[in-house]
């Protein structure tokens, strides 16, 4: 979703994260394969050196543009494999595809084959070709056969993407009427509740559901939250724990986003808090890679609104459970 983006594009003009231009100044039509620029990024601009906030630990980030495409913005969710493979998607119904790498220290260095391409819809027109109305996608979410899903706002559905090709087809989806511009923003596969199975997040009330491809939706945890804040992703994590992205706008307080670990039935084991001065941006899409010593290691991405004033931004954080 577009937080306020006259008002958060000016605050981060005037913050320590100063505009740039991204990409070529007039439309440029996305092709298939795409040059990727990281540039990196601090998570303190005031203090360099700073990398710790609490149980957190920030391993780093990256500043993203394409010289070849006005269409890499408005990313609006994240999906990132232990191989480096990332997957994310548009609020104009492209899907952006690239391969992460580390440098020696575990840091994210630089992104390499860099796709970006349309979703098509149900009947094989491109979704970005349809208007915002029908293109307007905010989760993603890849099933273990290799299925997609995409779940779209404005025309609220999920549709899913055959692994082996072919045109996408609607799936269950919460029986909710959601807001104008407030709805399916969270999405993520559940393999601890079947193959087929899938978590789904209301941005506004922070309702959540698990749907199957084979039945229903089965209402699960509401996310706490204050009233301004909307439910932007959520990543399952083992033993029944789950992440969740939250995150708000206010002319006063500016950007604010926090990171929820949560147990299954929603009590806040940790969290993280994103704002000023920190680097911050309009983090909507979240992945997490849990590793074998019982840390998770979060990457969160940014929405920049296709505003010159603010960036998509891909940061990560290393989580080490509270004892």
């Amino acid at each position: 979703m577009r937080l306020a983006a006259a008002g958060l594009g000016l605050l981060l003009a005037l913050s320590a994260c100063a505009a740039q231009v991204h990409g070529p100044a007039a439309p440029v039509a996305a092709g298939d394969a795409i040059r990727l620029t990281a540039r990196p990024v601090p998570l303190d601009p005031t203090s360099p050196g700073r990398d710790r906030i609490g149980h957190f630990t920030y391993a780093g980030g990256l500043d993203i543009t394409s010289p070849d495409t006005s269409r890499l913005h408005g990313l609006s969710d994240l999906k990132v494999w232990p191989d480096g493979r990332l997957l994310s998607e548009s609020d104009e119904g492209d899907v952006f595809e690239a391969r992460l790498a580390l440098d020696a220290a575990g840091r994210p260095a630089r992104l390499t084959e860099g796709r970006l391409y349309p979703l098509v819809g149900e009947d094989g027109r491109p979704l970005p070709a349809l208007g915002k109305d029908e293109a307007d996608a905010e989760g993603i979410a890849e099933l273990a056969d290799g299925d997609r899903l995409v779940s779209l706002e404005r025309d609220d559905r999920i549709l899913l993407y055959p692994a082996n090709g072919g045109r996408p087809r609607k799936v269950p989806s919460p029986p909710e009427t959601y807001p104008f511009n407030l709805g399916m923003e969270a999405l993520a596969a559940d393999p601890d509740a079947g193959p087929d199975a899938y978590v789904v997040g209301g941005e506004a009330s922070g309702r959540t559901w698990t749907c199957r491809l084979s039945g229903a939706c089965v209402e699960g945890v509401t996310v706490a939250k204050a009233p301004e804040a909307g439910l932007s992703a959520l990543a399952v994590l083992p033993a029944g724990r789950r992440a969740y992205l939250l995150r708000s706008f206010s002319p006063l307080a500016g950007v604010r986003v926090t990171l929820r670990i949560a147990e299954a039935d929603g009590r806040t084991v940790d969290e993280l808090a994103l704002g000023a001065p920190l680097t911050v941006d309009n983090y909507e899409g979240l992945a997490a890679l849990p590793r074998a010593d019982g840390s998770v290691r979060f990457y969160l991405i940014s929405d920049d609104n296709f505003s010159r004033l603010q960036r998509t931004l891909l940061v990560a954080f290393d989580w080490h459970p509270v004892s």
